[in-house]
This record gives C-alpha cells, sequence and structure tokens, in this order.
C-alpha cells in the first residue's frame, strides 16, 4: 500500500468523524516519523507490512471511540506538542482563547501567573512559552496528570513549577516558605453535569469523568475557585475561567456576587460563550 492509498483509506474508512483528512494526516505523520509535507511529496512510496498492521489496528481503534491523540500519544495545543495520556483531557482548540485572554492581562515585566487543574500543562506552558520572564506555577490534584505536566515542561524545555494537590491547597503547604501573590489564576476546570448525556458521546468517553464532571449542575468547582482566589491573586491580578457553552450567566453572577470587578465573558470560535473573567474583589 502506498502513502497515497492508506490516506485515501484512513478518510475513508473515518468519513463519518469531524476531520478524516487531518485525522488522516496525524496518524501517517506519526507511523512514518515525518511531516505533512512528506506526504505530499513522496505519495507513491510503500508502506512495510508491519507498518500497515499498525495503522489498521489504529483505525480499528479509532472506530471504537478511541481519540486520535490517545493513539498518537500526542496532541499540538499552541503550536507545542504536548504528550496526552488517558489520565488528562486532551487539549481543546477553544481553550486557546483562554490563553489568549490571559496573556492580554499580564502585567509587563516579570510577574507569577498560576494554571489550576493544569493536565497536560497545555494552559501553563502556552503561557510560559510566550512569556519566558512569568513564574509559571501549576496545580493537578491527580498525580498521573502532574506527572505527565512535569514530562512535558521538560520536554519543550519551558520550566515550571507543578505541585500536587486540590485547587489551591498546595499553595498552603507548611514546606513551601512563600507562595506568591499570582497576577494572574487560569483553569479550564471540570464544568460537566454528571447527568449530561454527552458524557456518553465522542472522545469524551475516554477522558477521565473527575477533569470532566462537577457537582451542583456543573458549577461546584467554579464556585470554590472564584470563592478562594482572592486570597492569592494580586490587587489588580485577574481571575480566568473556561466553562460550557451554556454556563457564561451562572459564572458571571458568581464572580459578582463575590465582588470581582470588570466581569465580562469571551467567545470561542465557534462564537460560544466560552472563557469568563473578573479582577479581584477590591480590599
Amino acid at each position: 500500500m502506498q502513502i497515497q492509498q492508506a490516506r485515501a483509506h484512513i478518510m475513508a474508512t473515518l468519513a463519518g468523524g469531524e476531520s478524516p483528512r487531518a485525522d488522516a494526516d496525524v496518524l501517517l505523520c506519526h507511523l512514518l516519523k515525518c511531516r505533512r509535507s512528506y506526504l505530499m511529496t513522496w505519495p507513491e512510496r510503500e508502506l512495510d507490512d508491519a507498518q500497515q498492521a499498525t495503522l489498521q489496528d489504529w483505525l480499528s481503534r479509532r472506530l471504537n471511540g478511541e481519540p486520535i491523540a490517545h493513539l498518537v500519544g500526542e496532541r499540538e495545543f499552541w503550536s507545542l506538542p504536548l504528550k496526552v495520556s488517558p489520565a488528562t483531557l486532551i487539549p481543546r482548540p477553544d481553550t486557546e482563547v483562554l490563553v489568549e485572554q490571559a496573556l492580554a492581562r499580564l502585567p509587563a515585566g516579570p510577574c507569577a501567573l498560576l494554571d489550576l487543574g493544569t493536565g497536560t500543562g497545555a494552559i501553563a506552558l502556552a503561557l510560559k512559552s510566550e512569556r519566558p520572564d512569568a513564574d509559571v506555577w501549576a496545580v493537578d490534584k491527580m498525580a498521573d496528570a502532574a506527572a505527565l505536566a512535569r514530562e512535558n515542561s521538560a520536554a519543550l524545555d519551558l520550566p515550571i513549577q507543578v505541585r500536587d494537590g486540590s485547587w489551591f491547597a498546595p499553595l498552603c503547604d507548611p514546606l513551601l516558605s512563600k507562595a506568591p501573590r499570582f497576577a494572574v489564576i487560569v483553569s479550564n476546570p471540570p464544568y460537566i453535569d454528571g447527568a449530561d448525556p454527552h458524557l456518553e458521546q465522542g472522545d469524551v468517553r475516554f477522558e477521565p469523568r473527575s477533569a470532566l464532571v462537577a457537582d451542583e449542575a456543573g458549577l461546584a468547582d467554579i464556585r470554590h475557585i472564584v470563592a478562594e482566589a482572592p486570597a492569592h491573586l494580586l490587587a489588580d491580578g485577574w481571575l480566568l475561567l473556561e466553562h460550557g457553552w451554556e454556563q457564561g450567566a451562572a459564572v458571571r453572577q458568581l464572580l459578582l456576587a463575590r465582588g470581582y470587578r470588570a466581569v465580562t465573558t469571551v467567545r470561542d470560535y465557534g462564537d460560544n460563550e466560552r472563557v469568563t473573567l473578573g479582577q479581584c474583589p477590591a480590599c
């Protein structure tokens, strides 16, 4: 089987998916350890028997619903190649909106910022890549996720401080000399209601429920972060939260009730309300 034949076969097999052409290129580039340009330049190159067997195995697993990112063990986010695993969420393009908004609110010069529930480290590492002068902290309560964030940090040579623990708890560690006050705190926390039928569809079936589902109709973790963040923010610091497309009004209300200033919601690339932010309440 030639590359061009394999590409056509993958696209035909995955025709019911969201992006069969992109999926075909990702699988073939990973299989052949090449760039996409190579597929276009050498379409008649033959795949050997072992490569064809591997490809068929991947297609069978994909048809069973397994995410492409899990098949190849990697997902690009903010142009950074990130290792992924079933221990974390797979980074989504819409989360780049959160990165954009955080960058727009970081002060000039050295500062500290915090990513809560970091998972792969995607948000923290994207911010560090743009602001190497920033002291970037990241927290995750799942040991496997925190370990993966450290691995991605080392592989990309983007040093961040990764702490194990739930939300702000690692910042209160008595062994920690002094945690900074942060100019920006960002989080893409669990925000899906446990009864949401979408949990049984698509890629999310293969992602950890602990990173997806929250009590109180998906708002429990957001409520906790909103309440506790002021104790860790600078006086003019910002809290930015990713949330579900129907949760903008509820998250704005939580921020306003806690006294946050300049509360607003930003839409994602699909024109859905996706990130709500506010400035630290006045003392």
